[in-house]
Parts: C-alpha cells; structure tokens; sequence
C-alpha cells in the first residue's frame, strides 16, 4: 500500500507520539508546514512536510548536543 500524501493532524501527533494540542502550536507557530483545504477548513500535513520537520529536528538536537546542552 503506498503511503498517502496527505496526513492529518491527528496521524502526525500519532507519528510523533506527541499530542494533537502540540502538533496545532507546532502548525499555528510554522515551525510544521501544514495546509487548510476544502470550505469546513480541515488541515493536513504533506508526508514530506513532516519528513523535513524530523530531519530539522534531528540537526537541532545534534547541534544542541554539541554545545553541551543537557538531555532532558
């Protein structure tokens, strides 16, 4: 089965093991790229959206690591 383009914001906070609440702030604040479709305004997110949010991530905590800041 092909993976879908389009993911919603409730399978993002899945795939991130976060809650739906913080994937919002993380699409309100642009720091996920989403997009609002169709006239009742749903959003999601393009896979590859959140494939780039993850590897954004990984350099920031790599860069974080090397400047000694503490793992929580």
């Amino acid at each position: 089965m092909a993976t879908p383009r389009f993911l919603t914001l409730t399978d993002v906070a899945e795939t991130l093991n976060v809650s739906l609440s913080q994937v919002k702030a993380l699409v309100r604040s642009g720091d996920l790229q989403g997009v609002k479709l169709g006239g009742r305004g749903v959003w999601r997110v393009e896979t590859s959206e959140l494939e780039a949010y993850i590897q954004r991530m990984y350099a920031q905590t790599r860069e974080s690591i090397r400047h000694g800041t503490q793992l929580d």
